[in-house]
């Protein structure tokens, strides 16, 4: 999202003003904008929430429930689900599993490890749950997706090719996806 004063920053969250507290968050479905007041608690939520998502971010590869997060985010576990779904629009465990996803298909690219060791890196315990998901987000099982040629990405730098790769639950609206997904 691109603001367009030197007053306002951009987050992934929507564009924040540096003096005046209030959001401009854009409508996915019908692209209208909207101006929305922001309150310090809610500033401090969002920081907390943040918190959370690193946490997943850094540590994917180990067991980690709602409770944990909420609690890294300072919030009750309920609270901390309804929080973190409105403001990033999946739940921490929708998350949390794109992240083992995304990380997954990056070590089946390399192709020295097989799909059990990866499930088990990526911080996964059930061989056939990670098949399932990895099947519903990617589009094909991780054996398949492992035996594809990956060629067009060895000179692309990692943090490119995570990007150009990045699982994702939503539709495209634009089609991009199709695109990357002929990779």
């Amino acid at each position: 999202m691109h603001c367009a004063t030197s007053n306002i920053w951009t987050h992934r969250e929507g564009c924040f003003s540096k003096t005046a507290r209030f959001r401009v968050r854009r409508d996915r479905l019908d692209g209208v904008a909207t101006l929305d007041i922001v309150t310090p608690e809610e500033l401090a939520n969002l920081a907390h929430l943040r918190r959370a998502r690193d946490l997943m971010d850094r540590e994917y590869s180990r067991p980690l429930e709602v409770a944990v997060l909420a609690r890294e985010a300072l919030m009750s576990p309920a609270h901390f689900s309804r929080k973190f779904k409105t403001t990033y629009g999946e739940t921490p465990y929708s998350y949390l599993m794109t992240r083992r996803i995304e990380r997954a298909k990056a070590l089946l690219r390399r192709g020295d490890m097989s799909v059990t060791d990866v499930c088990f890196a990526v911080g996964c315990t059930s061989l056939g749950s990670f098949s399932a998901r990895f099947t519903e987000v990617v589009g094909e099982t991780p054996s398949a997706y492992k035996a594809r040629d990956h060629s067009a990405l060895v000179g692309v730098p990692g943090c490119i090719a995570r990007d150009l790769t990045r699982p994702s639950r939503k539709p495209s609206r634009i089609g991009e996806a199709t695109a990357v997904a002929a990779l």
